[in-house]
């Protein structure tokens, strides 16, 4: 009898991605679509050669020492700040994620939030659908203009310049960036960018947005100083990982009118959200669906998938995180 890899997936995820997985695999699927507490997954992996994983499964080291024969993480997601990594990579296990297919769509609903904002649409919403619309008045929900001002970028990967060129192309702004490496010189002649300090993005920004991966560093990169640096016009948008902003602070900025306005997606300890936040009119929150269209979503559990099969057939992941590691023998 041949015996095929058994495949955790730990989350619900489109059907056809299913019915492919089945195809090579005897699966073992999540019957509640919730996150697993964490002995419940560390006892569900203990025999699995592999896993889909979202965001909120939780591997490290105690798991990957509970799971002898795993050799793949496959994330549903671009991030992976639920991964240690390293410990991944010591113990042979491939760690992957589903860069690319989402850049787009999650630069399309950056920039949407920016606009939603700045123009103050779902505090305009929430008014009118309250019923408190009876007149008209020429300061009525006015916010900053969008068009020609200047966006600031925090991450100038791929969804930060998907970000900029919608900006600069679509909207004439004038774009200052920060990184943790300067873009090629042709690069930025073709966006018109700036590069800059991070004290001279928070100054000079109209619409900050930030786009950088989560990690001990850059906890909390946006906190009460730097929020004191900002203009009291300016907004700050967040769709890169809850914990960049001090969401505490943040609330109190927006409460003193510190800032104008913010848009987040992400939230520190999310889906719980600061008790503050929910209580202010002068922010837009969204529950972490910035890659969430149809066929974004198809093409990251697809993704996910290739490198499941990949690792588990022997040729390999497309997207690994680490590029190369020396890969656990799949126990008889």
């Amino acid at each position: 009898m041949i015996h095929r890899p058994r495949v955790l997936v730990a989350r619900r995820i489109p059907t056809h991605t299913l019915e492919r997985l089945a195809q090579h695999f005897e699966l073992e699927v999540n019957p509640d679509d919730q996150p697993f507490p964490r002995d419940e997954l560390i006892r569900r992996l203990a025999d699995k050669h592999g896993a889909l994983t979202t965001g909120s499964e939780r591997i490290d080291a105690e798991v990957l020492a509970a799971a002898p024969g795993l050799r793949i993480v496959a994330n549903m997601a671009v991030g992976f700040n639920n991964f240690d990594v390293p410990a991944c990579t010591a113990a042979g296990v491939w760690a992957t994620n589903t860069p690319d297919v989402l850049t787009e769509t999650t630069a399309d609903f950056g920039f949407a939030l920016i606009l939603a904002t700045a123009r103050r649409i779902t505090e305009s919403e929430h008014f009118l659908r309250a019923g408190h619309w009876n007149r008209w008045s020429w300061d009525m929900f006015t916010g900053p203009d969008v068009h020609g001002a200047t966006l600031g970028i925090l991450g100038m990967g791929r969804i930060g310049q998907a970000i900029a060129r919608r900006g600069v192309h679509g909207f004439g702004m004038k774009l200052i960036y920060r990184n943790r490496s300067r873009l090629p010189l042709e690069q930025e002649a073709a966006l018109g960018a700036r590069f800059v300090d991070k004290d001279t993005l928070l100054r000079e920004a109209d619409h900050l947005i930030l786009v950088l991966p989560y990690s001990s560093e850059s906890h909390h990169s946006i906190g009460a100083a730097e929020l004191a640096l900002m203009k009291p016009t300016a907004t700050l948008v967040n769709i890169a990982r809850g914990g960049i902003v001090d969401d505490a602070a943040l609330a109190v900025a927006l409460r003193e009118r510190r800032i104008a306005a913010a848009g987040l997606d992400v939230f520190e300890g999310e889906p719980k959200v600061h008790p503050d936040l929910l209580a202010l009119p002068n922010v837009v929150l969204t529950p972490h669906i910035a890659s969430a269209s149809v066929a974004t979503r198809h093409a990251m559990a697809d993704l996910a998938a290739d490198n499941l099969i990949g690792v588990l057939a022997g040729s390999g992941p497309k997207t690994p995180i680490v590029a190369d590691i020396s890969p656990r023998m799949r126990p008889a």
